[in-house]
């Protein structure tokens, strides 16, 4: 399935929400809400990706509900609630239905990155939209350079202000269902092209110029919409332009806050995984002859084996809520030690829960039989989802950057990836 939808079109199956001011939560709240919505999500999830139906009611639901909200800070008449509350809300949200999870991830990202770099007009407009149930997306990973940090997108100037965005961008996580794409480019000169620092141009959706289409078409996260975003000489005011590269000249906690969000995404899938392997044991599955017990729930080695899933679950949650602590701890006193701390925390968890999620989306069947295969069940779409979103950084460097600080007290490297 493709869907083109470009800023001259009114057709984008980008948000039927009419904004209006959102839900300011507490942090029970949110949690509570989170829990609601994803009840709600788990019972339609399954039909969402077998059919591939991209989820714009769910997502509206989202910005009217204020969860999306929840970062912005007090002093701009946000909830500003810790991370550690937003890394909970994530991973209940996954539990429900991992892809729908996945498109704000970038929302709250870029949320983040104005608190740290966007001047007081910025920050007070774009948390105004928010506020009024608006979304961001994300035009960040370009396809075909050397590497994920190899970015060739350019704002070229115009004059009396103003700048020229060209580029085009992959896996845009979130840009079809956005009212605003922030997106990664390079601020040239026209002496100097390709030179230029970092920047984030915020676009809208629907400008002149931006065309996203829907071309993902992945073996999980299959509803995420993690298409194109086409950039053709887009008028950008320099009011619209945030730095990027200075996030990383200091301590910074914006690549913590990234990928805790993603590990927050991979133990939803993990416990969702357990939950219906569980259920399925208990009301569908046959007991094996040798175990001489009347239900499968009841086989030592099929408790043993669900057992053991709970505790890596377990210990991946553990490690999640610790990781979301370290953040915030960061964030409250940030100096290059507590930064690093904060880093190795999401390090640790996202190591972890890449393995979890894999491992338990896998083992389901091993405990729930043959007929859990069934394709009518679809149950497959846990490992698919874990297998493709655990494939967003790789798990091994994550451990290596622990092992050189385990070794020598090396510190983590400062940027977005850790």
């Amino acid at each position: 399935m493709s869907t083109d939808t470009t800023g001259a079109t009114a057709a984008a199956p980008a948000s039927t929400y009419t904004p209006a001011r959102v839900p300011v939560l507490s942090a029970d709240e949110a949690i509570a809400v989170a829990h609601e919505v994803a009840a709600d999500l788990d019972a339609s999830s399954a039909d969402r990706d077998r059919d591939r139906i991209l989820p714009e009611a769910e997502v509206d639901r989202l910005s009217s509900s204020g969860l999306l909200a929840v970062t912005v800070p007090t002093r701009h008449s946000g909830a500003g609630l810790s991370v550690e509350t937003l890394v909970e809300v994530f991973r209940i949200l996954a539990a429900g239905d991992p892809s729908v999870a996945q498109v704000p991830h970038s929302h709250f990202v870029y949320v983040n990155a104005l608190r740290h770099q966007g001047t007081p007009e910025q920050q007070h407009f774009f948390f105004g939209e928010v506020l009024a149930g608006k979304r961001f997306g994300n035009a960040q990973s370009e396809i075909g350079t050397k590497h994920v940090r190899d970015i060739r997108t350019t704002l070229t100037p115009a004059g009396r202000g103003r700048w020229t965005l060209t580029g085009t961008k992959g896996y845009s996580t979130g840009a079809l269902f956005a009212d605003w794409i922030p997106v990664l480019a390079r601020q040239d000169t026209l002496a100097a092209p390709g030179t230029g620092p970092l920047r984030v141009a915020w676009v809208e959706r629907r400008a002149p110029g931006v065309r996203v289409t829907d071309d993902w078409a992945g073996m999980g996260q299959r509803t995420t919409a993690s298409g194109t975003v086409e950039l053709r000489d887009v008028d950008v005011a320099a009011d619209r332009i945030t730095p990027y590269h200075l996030t990383f000249e200091g301590p910074q906690t914006y690549g913590a806050f990234a990928q805790v969000l993603h590990a927050a995404l991979d133990v939803g899938i993990a416990r969702a995984a357990l939950r219906d392997a569980a259920d399925f044991v208990r009301t569908s599955s046959r007991p094996y002859p040798d175990a001489e017990v009347e239900r499968a729930a009841d086989d030592p080695l099929v408790v043993q084996a669900l057992g053991q899933m709970e505790v890596d679950v377990r210990a991946a949650e553990a490690l999640l809520r610790e990781a979301g602590r370290a953040v915030d701890d960061a964030d409250a006193d940030l100096a290059a030690g507590s930064a690093a701390a904060a880093s190795l925390a999401v390090a640790a968890v996202r190591a972890l829960s890449a393995r979890v999620a894999v491992d338990v989306s896998s083992r389901l069947f091993e405990v729930a039989g043959t007929r859990s295969a069934l394709d009518t069940l679809n149950l497959n779409r846990h490992w698919r989802n874990a297998r493709t979103h655990t494939l967003h950084d790789p798990a091994s460097w994550k451990v290596q950057h622990l092992g050189r600080y385990v070794v020598d007290g090396t510190p983590p490297p400062n940027h977005g990836q850790l």
